[in-house]
């Protein structure tokens, strides 16, 4: 699978969504992934059983789709080496903290209940994607 379907898209997209809804109905939380992280390193509310059982889900649910479903892969390009994903990943976390939020819950989360500090920070997310893909793919 090397370009772009709609339907995967698609069919994906709706099957975030509907773990987020069912994450809000059944724990009553917001299913934004660093919090579901945080609660899970930091465990000092009752939010740490559904949050580590919904971070587990999604460990098993890839390693399930890289064991029975390879195809569904797309190739990742790790030119940048491991200490290059390492800075990434820490600005990352750095981000997520100064947003107050990761794009999970910003953005499947956040916007549907109109909230503008998620509509704003998932601008903001969204413009520093496009200007990173922009001057790595054609400045770098």
């Amino acid at each position: 699978m090397t370009e772009l379907s709609p339907i995967a898209g698609l069919a994906g997209g709706a099957l975030i969504g509907l773990a987020a809804g069912m994450y809000l109905i059944g724990a009553g939380r917001i299913a934004g992934i660093s919090g579901m992280l945080e609660n899970l390193l930091r465990p000092t509310t009752n939010a740490f059983p559904p949050a580590a059982l919904f971070l587990f889900g999604m460990i098993i649910g890839s390693l399930g789709v890289a064991i029975f479903a390879p195809g569904l892969l797309l190739p990742v390009d790790l030119r940048g080496g491991s200490v290059t994903l390492l800075v990434a990943g820490l600005l990352v976390g750095f981000g997520t903290r100064m947003a107050n939020g990761c794009t999970s819950g910003h953005g499947v989360c956040g916007i549907p209940r109109l909230s503008i500090r998620s509509i704003a920070a998932t601008c903001i997310f969204m413009a520093a994607a496009m200007a990173t893909v922009f001057v790595t793919r054609h400045l770098i």
